[in-house]
């Protein structure tokens, strides 16, 4: 693939003005075909053109770009998403492994998602980061709801509710899963899937370790005291987390 086809969908003047000079500067394996401000615009663009790459806005009057994604027949392009930040928004493209840049644009974040996806293409076609995205916003049960973990190999899809406990392995993060005997390894830090999986649902017990507390069996008291989970590993609770731990069960 010599170049990327791509389309541009954003309601804000400046916002498309801006991208489109960065990639026409910075980003020479793009070819930008359609610059569209509105949903039914890039509608028609997709059709038209059959991207490789859609650079998408989040927020657009009388609708979202998950709107116009779920109005696609088959999504066989890649999306890098562009936003203002939204806590909500970011989280559902962090658990589905998908592109995004946050306004203001920055260069080397846009030349960066380009180049991945400029070097994936060249193997796949397949948008499963997509995919993954659209089926979490129509769960409305945090239950259903799948993570995208990339590892060596290539990625994991997991749902959530499969995850027992994830430990911190210095930068890495160890997934242990049910009906799983070897823990995933994926090279992002805990603290990372801390602000990623559901509060409440998930729970910080101490600096090692993150647990899925539908999975925790038993409490012993201590200091701050030990919990064992599902799989019968037993992991310690700080002290410093025991009163928001315990608090979880309505126990503190």
């Amino acid at each position: 693939m010599d170049k990327l086809k791509a389309i541009l969908v954003d309601d804000e003047q400046d916002s498309r003005q801006i991208l489109s000079n960065y990639l026409s500067k910075y980003c020479p394996q793009v070819e930008l075909l359609a610059v569209c401000k509105n949903i039914q615009e890039g509608l028609a663009a997709i059709k038209k053109h059959q991207p490789d790459l859609l650079f998408l806005d989040i927020e657009m009057p009388y609708g979202t770009g998950f709107d116009l994604l779920e109005q696609v027949d088959e999504v066989d392009f890649e999306t890098v998403f562009v936003t203002a930040y939204d806590n909500y928004a970011i989280q559902a493209l962090n658990m589905s492994a998908a592109y995004y840049l946050l306004k203001p644009l920055d260069i080397d974040e846009l030349v960066s998602a380009v180049d991945k996806i400029h070097a994936e293409r060249q193997q796949s076609r397949d948008s499963f980061h997509v995919q993954v995205l659209l089926d979490n916003i129509k769960q409305e049960n945090e239950r259903s709801k799948k993570i995208m973990l990339p590892t060596f190999e290539g990625f994991e899809i997991v749902p959530i509710d499969q995850i027992i406990y994830c430990e911190a392995d210095d930068n890495f993060t160890k997934f242990h899963l049910k009906n799983s005997a070897k823990p995933l390894l994926i090279s992002k830090t805990l603290k990372y899937f801390e602000d990623m999986l559901p509060k409440g649902k998930f729970v910080r017990i101490h600096r090692s370790s993150l647990i899925n507390t539908d999975y925790v069996v038993r409490y012993t008291k201590g200091k701050g005291g030990y919990v064992t989970m599902e799989n019968l590993a037993e992991l310690e609770v700080s002290p410093k987390k025991k009163s928001q731990f315990l608090e979880t069960f309505k126990l503190s």
